[in-house]
C-alpha cells in the first residue's frame, strides 16, 4: 500500500488567490485530488498564508459557521470554517482582533448565480503568530510568485493551462510581488 504524502502547501498573495478561478481534479476518480491553478501557475490543493485576522462573524444558521478575513499586504482572504473544522473554528472565534496568523488550508471556488467565482479558504489549522513570522512569509510568498512568474515561457502542461485560461500579465504580479515587498519596508 502507498503511504500517504499530504501535498505542499503554496504560498500565494491573496490577490492573486481572489484572481484565480480555474479548478481541476487530478484524476477521475471521487477521492482524487483537487486544483486551484493560478494565474502564475501555483498548482493549488493546500495553501500555507500568514496575514492580519481582521474580522470575524457567525454566519451559520443552525450551527457556527464563520467567516474571517486575513489580510495580507496584497488583499485578503476568506477564511470559513465550522464543525468540520473545530480547532480552526475556535481559534477564530477566541482570537483578539487584529491579530498575525498562519494558516494551512484548502482552496475553495464559488460561483455566483451571476457567473462571479469566489475564492476561499477552508482551514486545517490556524495558529496566532507575530509579525517577524508575517514579515518572513511575505519574503517567501513573493519569492515563489517570482520563480512561477519567471517560468510561464516553460512547455509544461499546466503552464499551457494558464496562459490559455488566464492570459497572465506578468507585469501585473511583478507589481503585485513590489507592492508586497513594500510593506515590510513601510513597517521598519
Amino acid at each position: 500500500m502507498a503511504a500517504f504524502v499530504r501535498e505542499v502547501a503554496k504560498r500565494v498573495f491573496a490577490q492573486e488567490f481572489k484572481e484565480s478561478n480555474l479548478m481541476f481534479k487530478d484524476g477521475e476518480d471521487q477521492y482524487s485530488p483537487q486544483y486551484l491553478l493560478t494565474p502564475t501557475g501555483a498548482k493549488v490543493n493546500r495553501l500555507f498564508i500568514v496575514g492580519t485576522l481582521t474580522e470575524t462573524e457567525d454566519i451559520g444558521t443552525e450551527a457556527e459557521f464563520l467567516r474571517g478575513r486575513v489580510s495580507d499586504p496584497t488583499g485578503s482572504f476568506l477564511i470559513y470554517a465550522g464543525q468540520y473544522q473545530p480547532e480552526a473554528a475556535q481559534v477564530l472565534s477566541e482570537c483578539e482582533k487584529p491579530a498575525f496568523v498562519a494558516i494551512v488550508g484548502k482552496p475553495n471556488t464559488y460561483t455566483t448565480d451571476e457567473g462571479d467565482v469566489i475564492t476561499s479558504v477552508r482551514p486545517e489549522s490556524i495558529s496566532v503568530v507575530d509579525g517577524d513570522t508575517r514579515d518572513m512569509w511575505v519574503l517567501e510568498a513573493a519569492k515563489h510568485t517570482l520563480n512561477r512568474i519567471n517560468s510561464l515561457d516553460k512547455d509544461e502542461p499546466n503552464i499551457k493551462k494558464v496562459v490559455e485560461h488566464y492570459n497572465t500579465d506578468k507585469k501585473h504580479y511583478y507589481e503585485m510581488v513590489q507592492q508586497a515587498l513594500q510593506s515590510l519596508k513601510e513597517t521598519d
